[in-house]
C-alpha cells in the first residue's frame, strides 16, 4: 500500500496489468465513484491484483497529474455499498485496510487494494451476471471473457481435483502394461515389502487412485489419473483431446533451435510417467554428482538435482490437461523452464511463503509421492525457490494469460556451479556421460553413422547425435576420416 507519495511519484506513473488510474471527480467536481471501476476490479481480482488510484487525471496519453477528491467519504461509502451489494459484484474480497485516502499538495486520492481473488471465489464477476460480467487485466485494460473462458472458471471453482473422475468405456486394456509394471517396480525398490505389491493390478491401480469405486452410484472404473500416467497417448488424447507433452534441449538461448526434443511420436508410451522416467534423466545427465556420506550411505544426489525433479513434478501435477498449452520443458544453457497449462490455483506469492497447497491432480501428486518423489502439499515451490536462490541463482514463477493460459517456473544459472557441467558448453575439454558413451561405439565400431548411433543410443536423436560430435570434434577427442559416406571416424 502507498505506492504514490508524492508529486514526482504521479509523474512517474504509469498503468499497466496492475495499476488504474481514475479521475473520480462527478459531475458536481466534488467525488463520485466511476462506473467502470467495477470492471477493473472483476479484472484485477480474476487476474494477478492490482491498486486502483482515484482522483488522478490523465493529462495526455500515458501523463498522469494530481486531480484530487474533495469529499472522499462521498466515494468510499459508495465503493463499500457496492461491494456489499452481490447484484453489484459477486463477491468482496477487499478489507478495510487496503483502502486507504492520501493527501498530497492539499488534495486528497484513494488508493484500493484488489488482491487476487482464491480458486473458490473466480469469477469474480459484476452486475450479477458471470457470463456476461467476468473481466481479466491484460496489459492496461480490463477485457470481457468470453463465455468459453467463464465456464472453465466456474469449473475450477467446484473441481477440488480434476484427475478423480471415473472415466466410462474405458478398462485395464486400454493401459501401457510396461509403464504399470514400471511403476511398480519402482514402487518396490523404494518400499520392498509395501503391502499394494502382493495385489493384481485392479486392486493396486484402486489402491492408487488410478481405479475408482464410487460407493453412492455404484460406479467404477479408470479414472484420469490412472489414463494419464499408465495409458498411451492416443488414448489419453480420447478423453482429452488437447493433451501433447514436449521436451526440448537447446544449445544456445534461441527457443526455435533444439539439438533433442522428446514428444509422444508412437515409439514411446506418451503417458506421464514415462515422460517423467526419460525426461529427468535428460535433466539431470550433466550435473556433476557430489560426493557425500550420510548416516554411512552414499547421497548420489545435490540439491540442484532435487531442485529439478521437484519443479518437474510440480508441473506435472498442476497442469490443467483440458487446456490449450502443451506440458513443456526445456533445457538450455541458461537454466531449466518448465510449462504447464492452466493458472495456480493459489497466487505465486502465497506459494512462496508455502503453507497452502491447492492441487489441480491430486491422485497424480500422490502417486509421485508413494514413490518417494515430489514434496509434500504446499512446501514444494518453497522449498525450491529458497535453496535456488541461496545458492545465489534465480528462481522465477508466473501464470500467463496469452496465448493460453499458463504457469511457467524457470529455474537460472547466474553463475555455473561447480557441481553441474553441461553439455552446452562447447570449450569444455571433459565429456558427458552420453559423449562417454558414443566414444566407446566408435572404438567397437568407427564407420556407426548418426542414425546408427541414435538407434544404440536411449533417447537421443540423430541431431543430438550430431551436436554430440560437433562437440568431440572440436574439442580434439575424434576426427572424421574420409568422405561423409563411406568414410569413419578416429577415436583419438
Amino acid at each position: 500500500m502507498g505506492i504514490i507519495q508524492s508529486l514526482s511519484d504521479i509523474k512517474t506513473l504509469k498503468e499497466s496489468t496492475s495499476i488504474e488510474c481514475k479521475l473520480a471527480q462527478g459531475k458536481d467536481g466534488l467525488g463520485a465513484l466511476p462506473h467502470d471501476v467495477w470492471e477493473t476490479y472483476s479484472a484485477f481480482a480474476n487476474t494477478e491484483g492490482g491498486t486502483i488510484l482515484l482522483g488522478i487525471r490523465e493529462k495526455k496519453a500515458g501523463v498522469f497529474e494530481l486531480a484530487g477528491i474533495s469529499k472522499p467519504e462521498k466515494v468510499l461509502d459508495a465503493l463499500w455499498k457496492g461491494l456489499g451489494n452481490p447484484q453489484k459484484v459477486s463477491v468482496n474480497i477487499v478489507r478495510e485496510k487496503w483502502v486507504q485516502v492520501h493527501t498530497i499538495d492539499h488534495k486528497n486520492i484513494i488508493e484500493i487494494h484488489v488482491p487476487r481473488a482464491p480458486r473458490k471465489h473466480q469469477p469474480v464477476y459484476i452486475n450479477g451476471n458471470p457470463l456476461t460480467g467476468t473481466y481479466r487485466r491484460l496489459a492496461d485494460a480490463d477485457q470481457r471473457l468470453t463465455e468459453t473462458e467463464v465456464k472453465r472458471m466456474l469449473a475450477e471453482q467446484h473441481e477440488a481435483s480434476q484427475d478423480e473422475r471415473i472415466l466410462k468405456g474405458f478398462s485395464l486394456d486400454d493401459l501401457h502394461e510396461e509403464s504399470l509394471q514400471a511403476f511398480r517396480n519402482m514402487l518396490s525398490a523404494h518400499k520392498p515389502d509395501h503391502p499394494w505389491l502382493a495385489l493384481d493390478h485392479q486392486k493396486f491401480l484402486q489402491n492408487i487412485g488410478g481405479w475408482r469405486h464410487d460407493r453412492e452410484t455404484g460406479e467404477q472404473g479408470l479414472t484420469i489419473a490412472g489414463l494419464l500416467m499408465f495409458s498411451t497417448s492416443p488414448v489419453i488424447n480420447e478423453v482429452l483431446s488437447l493433451y501433447f507433452l514436449d521436451y526440448q534441449e537447446h544449445d544456445d538461448n534461441n527457443e526455435t533451435r533444439w539439438i533433442d526434443r522428446l514428444v509422444p511420436d508412437g515409439t514411446w508410451s506418451g503417458n506421464l510417467f514415462d515422460f517423467y522416467r526419460k525426461v529427468i534423466r535428460k535433466l539431470e545427465a550433466d550435473l556433476k554428482v557430489p560426493f557425500a556420506v550420510h548416516n554411512h550411505q552414499r547421497q548420489d544426489d545435490s540439491f540442484y538435482h532435487q531442485a529439478i525433479r521437484e519443479a518437474f513434478i510440480n508441473s506435472i501435477v498442476h497442469a490443467d490437461y483440458t487446456d490449450r498449452a502443451s506440458l513443456k520443458v526445456v533445457k538450455s544453457p541458461s537454466g531449466f523452464l518448465f510449462r504447464n497449462p492452466g493458472l495456480m490455483r493459489v497466487p505465486a506469492e502465497i506459494a512462496l511463503e508455502g503453507g497452502e497447497s491447492d492441487c489441480r491432480n491430486r491422485t497424480l501428486h500422490a502417486m509421485f509421492l508413494l514413490l518417494g518423489l515430489g514434496e509434500r502439499a504446499g512446501s514444494g515451490i518453497a522449498k525450491i525457490h529458497q535453496g535456488w536462490t541461496d545458492a545465489g541463482q534465480v528462481f522465477e514463477i508466473e501464470d500467463k494469460f496469452q496465448p493460453y493460459l499458463q504457469t511457467v517456473a524457470a529455474l537460472k544459472w547466474v553463475e555455473m556451479p561447480e557441481t553441474t557441467q553441461k553439455t552446452t558448453q562447447k570449450t569444455t575439454q571433459k565429456t558427458t556421460q552420453i559423449q562417454q558413451t558414443i566414444l566407446k561405439q566408435l572404438k567397437a565400431n568407427p564407420h556407426l553413422s548418426r542414425k546408427e548411433l541414435a538407434s544404440k543410443l536411449e533417447d537421443i536423436t540423430e541431431d543430438g547425435v550430431k551436436y554430440h560430435l560437433d562437440v568431440l570434434r572440436k574439442n580434439g577427442l575424434i576426427e572424421r576420416i574420409g568422405p561423409a559416406r563411406g568414410g569413419h571416424w578416429l577415436v583419438k
